[in-house]
């Protein structure tokens, strides 16, 4: 354990201008104290260590091809060069948006050597999202995999004063533009350019500098710009990989799979940033992964360690299960024989495993690692949304353990992680070595808002001073808007949110309001919305339609206000009362509400944030129901256990929602 500095109250631990630099939370001894190092420092350590070693593959057809760490880095330091050719100013953003390549983590640190920002732009942004990011980190160059992604820029090109070029790495370009470059003619920018001016600026970098953004969505209003500095990445990937325990690439190499949205913190940081620090070698999947392909990947690439997002590992579970249904009795009866062994052992962890134990993993668990490509990983872990027990304990009793790790952008991705030897079922584990949890305010059952300390927090958000004072208290700690509590052990659980973010089972982080407000004014039927989907694999909604309000009591009644009466007769239909609409009684209002919702979906910034199922219930919220408090904010947690039975079916599995599984979007 390290102490706090005692001046406190001093402003420099954070900041707001994108040139600004802040005081680094050094500590006394420990992972803590080591020396800060910037991106560039790191990478060439790497390359000193691990020149010779494979730094990531990609598939090409059907054969792998791979890129050693020499030439990664000679080819990132071409990209900077390349860069600041088409001039990219200091401090000004390279905004890249597409599926993960060796182009997408060159254009990423080669933004950062040329002294830019590195900003990830979620590939399922509307143009004006995309727009918002790109003006908002005033980026001069952005780089896009393919005509589709360029497409979004050039409509909202005329809005973007402070853009100089752009690079698109995939495809043939579709129409020559000024100013549009391919991925070859870009690199060949590069290879003119003399190293003078790149050297200059990496020997005047320093770790308390931002060199990277990642845009996270507020509950409300637009996404916030998390400024990281090169001591956040490289610091909190050596102390990561330490406490996990990773391997260095000269004893033995580390493969990770590369498949989730890089705009993600949590992407960057196992993908780009811990894999670096060990040498390790990054594959990268399909652009389809999520729809299937990364079990190939998978099996193949036969990962060391694996991060997956909840959904990810729900899909695997249903998979198996469903062969599972198929396979023949006795074959069934030895796996879920094999399953109770492996979870009573895993529970226990005994010191000596058990007979049974032992046979029990040589008939069935190492077939099913295998079939997964998990037969060298072991290390999987879960994080950016909460996982449910019930997937837990069925990997747990095929013998995998799932080890949940919880952080968030602004402490540039991890601070707790579960590990082999301290590991609880549902608790995100202990805090990463030179770090620190608070709890705040407390209650009787010891939850509070859980806060962080380390070097590992961020620098500000980028132009929110205001925001930036919001998340960081006077004395620098970082406050989550998670509710949590340790356990004896200091193990971390996670039991609720102060903030209403919603965080589906995919990770997307969603903001409710804006998409509750969207649906009462495309359907002004509509008195109350409520927008449900947290931990789950799509969002639905509860609706309450405008009905008479007793004077005197203040509840609602079954008779529809005038309005509503002259709303439904636009729609065809005679209706005066919430009972003849709720629970899709009246075919034309339900369909006329349907409506709406899709108008409202064609609006959603991505696939995840489309309503799939809703319903009508009997009876408006009010404040004498309990729905609304004092001031007719809806009380969520209320609304969810009075109506659990509604919300329940929406899940039950009967039809799969039709829109393509997009699980981690944006934080």
């Amino acid at each position: 354990s390290f102490s706090l500095p005692v001046s406190f109250g001093a402003p420099d631990l954070w900041t707001a201008q994108r040139d600004g630099q802040v005081r680094l939370r050094m500590g006394e001894s420990g992972v803590a104290a080591e020396p800060p190092a910037t991106v560039n420092q790191v990478f060439a350590s790497a390359v000193e260590r691990f020149g010779s070693c494979t730094a990531f593959g990609w598939k090409d057809g059907e054969a792998w091809k791979v890129m050693n760490y020499r030439e990664y880095y000679q080819q990132c330091r071409t990209a900077a060069k390349g860069f600041l050719k088409l001039g990219l100013e200091r401090c000004h953003g390279v905004g890249i948006l597409g599926f993960n390549s060796p182009e997408w983590f060159m254009a990423d640190i080669g933004a950062i050597l040329a002294g830019g920002f590195a900003v990830g732009i979620y590939t399922t942004n509307s143009p004006e999202a995309c727009q918002y990011v790109a003006e908002n980190c005033q980026a001069n160059v952005l780089v896009v995999e393919n005509n589709k992604q360029l497409q979004k820029i050039l409509q909202v090109h005329d809005q973007l004063p402070h853009l100089k070029a752009i690079i698109q790495y995939k495809d043939a370009l579709k129409d020559k533009l000024p100013n549009l470059y391919t991925w070859e003619e870009f690199m060949q920018l590069g290879r003119e350019e003399p190293d003078t001016q790149l050297d200059e600026i990496l020997a005047s970098q320093k770790p308390n500098q931002c060199c990277t953004l990642i845009y996270t969505s507020g509950t409300t209003g637009h996404p916030k710009g998390v400024m990281l500095s090169h001591d956040n990445l490289t610091w909190t990937a050596l102390s990561t990989g330490r406490t996990v325990c990773l391997t260095d690439a000269d004893q033995s190499q580390e493969i990770v799979v590369s498949y989730l949205p890089l705009s993600h913190v949590a992407a960057q940081m196992v993908d780009i940033w811990i894999t670096m620090r060990v040498g390790g070698a990054t594959y990268f999947a399909q652009p389809d992964a999520l729809k299937g392909s990364l079990a190939n990947t998978l099996r193949e690439v036969r990962p060391t360690a694996f991060m997956g997002v909840p959904r990810v590992w729900e899909k695997m579970q249903e998979k198996m299960k469903a062969i599972g249904a198929k396979s023949s009795t006795v074959r069934r009866r030895v796996a879920s024989w094999a399953k109770d062994v492996g979870l009573q052992t895993n529970m226990m962890k005994m010191e000596r495993y058990p007979l049974n134990y032992r046979l029990a993993k040589r008939l069935v668990f190492q077939k099913v690692r295998k079939a997964l490509g998990l037969d060298r990983c072991t290390r999987c872990y879960t994080g950016a949304a909460p996982i449910t027990r019930d997937t837990l304990e069925f990997f747990l009793s095929l013998d995998i353990p799932v080890y949940e790790l919880y952080g968030m952008s602004e402490s540039t991705g991890p601070h707790t992680i579960s590990l082999s030897d301290a590991f609880r079922l549902t608790s995100c584990g202990k805090v990463i070595g030179g770090c620190q949890t608070k709890i705040c305010n407390p209650d009787a059952e010891g939850n509070g808002e859980i806060c962080f300390w380390g070097r590992h927090v961020f620098m500000g958000y980028l132009n929110m001073p205001d925001k930036t004072e919001e998340a960081l208290d006077k004395d620098g700690w970082l406050h989550s808007g998670d509710l949590g509590k340790h356990d004896e052990q200091d193990f971390l659980f996670i039991t609720g949110r102060i903030k209403e973010l919603i965080i589906t089972a995919g990770g997307e982080n969603i903001p409710p309001v804006p998409i509750e407000d969207a649906v009462k004014e495309a359907i002004p039927l509509i008195s109350n919305a409520m927008l449900i989907g947290d931990k789950r694999k799509f969002l639905s909604m509860l609706l309450t339609v405008k009905c008479h309000i007793d004077g005197e009591t203040g509840a609602p009644e079954d008779e529809l206000t005038p309005e509503a009466v002259e709303i439904c007769r636009k729609m065809g239909s005679n209706v005066t009362r919430v009972s003849d609409i709720a629970g899709g009684r009246d075919r034309l209002v339900t369909a006329a509400i349907q409506e709406g919702i899709n108008r409202v979906n064609e609006q959603a910034t991505s696939n995840a944030q489309r309503i799939q199922k809703w319903i009508v219930l009997e009876k408006d919220f009010s404040i004498t129901g309990g729905e609304l408090g004092p001031t007719m904010k809806l009380k969520r947690p209320v609304v969810m256990k009075m109506y659990k039975e509604q919300i329940e079916n929406f899940y039950k599995e009967v039809a799969t929602p039709s829109t393509p599984d997009n699980p981690l979007p944006s934080k």
